[in-house]
């Protein structure tokens, strides 16, 4: 007569077991509660053409249009040729100047200017630095980022 009393155990665990399974899926169906995101996007800006310049700030503009300037965070990293459009008499300054007033953050990479001799006095006023351009796609992907590259 032990044996009955072995299959009340097996069938108690099996219905336990079943209800922690329909439990531990419950659980995975139901949707987490979001936190209020809050939305980053990089944008390199490495070629000279004012065509591709006046895409990455008509870029940077669109995301803020979209997602409403205070959710989201936009920086443009130049380097490269591109980082004579961050010069004082560049032909897209006015633009750069807005995007800085509307709050995107523009940045120059140091190497580079120092590369083609090149000055903060050289640049427009409104513009950031960083040590150098790619180093900050780096790290600016490390910390979330989305990248873009018109």
């Amino acid at each position: 007569m032990k044996h009955p009393r072995s299959l009340q155990y097996i069938a108690s665990a099996f219905a336990l077991s079943m209800s922690l399974a329909s439990f531990n899926i419950q659980a995975a169906d139901t949707p987490a509660t979001p936190a209020a995101a809050h939305d980053k996007v990089v944008i390199q800006v490495s070629d000279a053409d004012p065509k591709k310049w006046n895409l990455a700030l008509n870029n940077a503009k669109n995301v803020q249009d979209g997602l409403g300037a205070d959710n989201v965070d936009v920086e443009i990293v130049v380097y490269g040729p591109g980082i004579g459009m961050l010069k004082f008499d560049s032909e897209v300054g006015n633009r750069v100047d807005q995007a800085e007033k509307s709050g995107v953050k523009l940045v120059a990479c140091k190497v580079t200017m120092k590369a083609q001799n090149l000055t903060e006095t050289d640049m427009l006023s409104s513009i950031g630095y960083v040590p150098g351009g790619v180093i900050e796609l780096m790290k600016k992907q490390k910390e979330g980022y989305a990248y873009i590259r018109p």
